[in-house]
């Protein structure tokens, strides 16, 4: 190598393979199927990693169930297209129960800085983490990162009513990390920036 190069590692324990393949009701991942020395371009493990690079370059402001999530689907890839993870796997069919999805709801409105991690969640609820994360899509029509940045969005509109309150200080109490991480969400979500938001609806 004799110019400058950038790399991702990951490291996927045997122990979070196992649990793929047992939550599937399939035979375990034996060996990972690669040649030593050959590197091969994967679409998806790239497309995954280059999703992880706005968390790698602002550690501050990574939802750790944002990273859960993103890590759940590499592991899953992996398990499949390199270890042999059978491809027709019983599907589990259905969202959360009612009560599932209020505790699921209550803890995720209570953490709403996203450090609560994926499998916390999935515990309170009585399943694995990947089929938390299928039931709660299934229920709510959205993952549950995309779910709490709506919250922290919703919140933030409330707030931003309260003209005595500075955009930093909603975008803390929301749980962003800092004004410019909040305006970025909020304008993806609705649409416009805070500031614009406020004076419109003050108006």
């Amino acid at each position: 190598m004799d110019k400058p190069f950038h790399s991702v590692h990951f490291y996927l324990p045997r122990k979070f393979l196992n649990g793929v393949a047992d939550e599937s009701d399939v035979p375990r991942v034996g060996d990972l199927r690669y040649q030593p020395g050959n590197g091969l371009d994967d679409p998806i493990v790239r497309a995954l990693a280059s999703v992880l690079y706005p968390a790698l370059d602002r550690p501050d402001q990574a939802s750790r169930m944002f990273v859960d999530c993103v890590m759940l689907a590499l592991g899953c890839h992996v398990a499949q297209t390199y270890g042999g993870l059978e491809t027709a796997v019983r599907q589990v069919r259905g969202g959360l129960a009612p009560w599932q999805e209020r505790r699921a709801k209550e803890i995720i409105e209570a953490n709403l800085d996203g450090e609560i991690p994926l499998a916390e969640l999935a515990r309170e609820c009585g399943l694995s983490t990947s089929h938390f994360s299928r039931a709660f899509k299934d229920t709510t029509g959205t993952p549950p990162h995309q779910w709490l940045l709506h919250r922290r969005t919703e919140n933030a509109m409330r707030l931003l009513r309260n003209r005595q309150l500075s955009l930093t200080e909603v975008a803390l109490a929301c749980g962003f990390s800092d004004q410019s991480h909040f305006t970025r969400v909020f304008t993806k979500l609705s649409g416009t920036g805070p500031g614009a938001w406020r004076r419109r609806h003050q108006e």
